[in-house]
């Protein structure tokens, strides 16, 4: 039995997304990249490279990442590139977008003949949260003013537009892509390819596929552009647990249940974004709020049903352990950092990666 806390990855869950991924790329011509910034562990990429096209990336590191271990096409972007790691970034990428047109213009030349693309921030979003909304007031995403980047659009091959987050409802979706016709449309003509970016939960259950593959089908003709997907999370839900023991029990007004891995550490996006992880089967008539193990009074888990009392030992799976999670994952109060293991479609299991306090002390000097 493999020792807790790990991150266990479900191969044959992982392939149900990819095979809507599948019928997304066949049925609107759109090409499909992984959003590394979402999930980045490698040791699935044997599985992944069959069913997308490619990576997209945040930084010089992503970009060597997909270049190194995805393969296909690897595009290169960055809220702000520095001097010293542009001519890295670009022998390792296909396609490079920029930010802003002032890096645009301080970096292309460094780019050759390769294609350049420019985050275009149309000031409309979907995003329930202001953390993650990229047409927040001042946003420092992308360029908005149709005349500015007419100024330079000789010189661009494509834009790529990330104006979605968690959006489950395709009619929002196309409310987003209309707004960004209106007012762009003088531009989207003029070029080779478009990038919509990730947000789009397109894997999930209910989701209206059929009009989403037509929309952006449509759209692809009727601006002559190769339309790109940058999913994320839409790629890796519903795949991944973080598997967890009790490592202490308690009632402090409710039942508590202290596990030895932490959201602080190993599931940071509960904290940051105030959600609630989903727990074991959500099955029975025991209570308990399941909790970290760090010193942070907040590193709380959620609640969860269970259909016998806990007891110092149980092993606990906690859900939506993929998208945002291993590559946030930290060394908070020295607790101990999760392996990663892989499910394979046939059932057996393997470990792929331990870490140990030599990688504790090595993320430090």
């Amino acid at each position: 039995m493999i020792s807790t806390p790990y991150y266990l990855i479900d191969k044959a869950a992982l392939l149900r997304n990819l095979r809507i991924i599948d019928q997304v790329r066949e049925r609107s011509g759109a090409k499909v990249l992984l959003a590394l910034k979402c999930f980045a562990t490698w040791s699935v990429f044997d599985l992944m490279q069959q069913h997308m096209d490619g990576t997209t990336s945040s930084s010089l590191y992503e970009v060597k990442l997909g270049h190194q271990k995805f393969g296909g096409e690897t595009h290169a972007y960055s809220v702000a590139f520095a001097d010293h790691e542009i001519e890295e970034v670009v022998a390792h990428s296909d396609k490079i977008i920029f930010n802003s047109i002032s890096q645009f213009e301080r970096f292309a030349s460094f780019a050759g003949d390769k294609p350049k693309g420019l985050r275009l921030n149309p000031g409309v979003s979907c995003a329930s949260f202001d953390l993650a909304d990229p047409a927040r007031t001042f946003s420092r995403l992308g360029e908005s003013d149709p005349a500015r980047i007419l100024a330079i659009i000789e010189d661009l091959d494509g834009v790529m537009i990330h104006n979605n987050c968690e959006n489950r409802d395709f009619e929002r979706f196309d409310e987003l892509l209309t707004e960004v016709e209106r007012r762009y449309g003088a531009i989207l003509h003029k070029l080779n390819w478009v990038s919509l970016g990730g947000g789009i939960s397109f894997t999930s259950p209910g989701y209206s596929l059929d009009a989403f593959c037509e929309r952006l089908r449509r759209f692809a003709q009727t601006y002559g552009v190769q339309v790109y997907l940058e999913p994320g999370e839409a790629a890796v839900r519903h795949t991944t647990t973080l598997e967890v023991s009790v490592l202490d029990i308690g009632f402090k007004g409710k039942n508590l249940a202290v596990v030895d891995s932490s959201t602080e550490a190993h599931m940071l996006d509960l904290l940051i974004y105030r959600e609630t992880a989903p727990i074991g089967t959500g099955q029975g008539d025991h209570t308990y709020q399941v909790c970290g193990k760090t010193c942070l009074a907040g590193d709380i888990f959620g609640e969860a049903n269970f259909e016998q009392p806990l007891q110092v030992g149980d092993r606990i799976s906690i859900g939506d352990a993929g998208g945002y999670t291993m590559v946030k994952k930290n060394w908070f109060n020295g607790i101990h950092m999760p392996a990663i293991a892989i499910k394979e479609i046939d059932g057996s299991v393997r470990v792929v990666r331990q870490f140990s306090f030599d990688d504790f002390v090595s993320s430090l000097s």
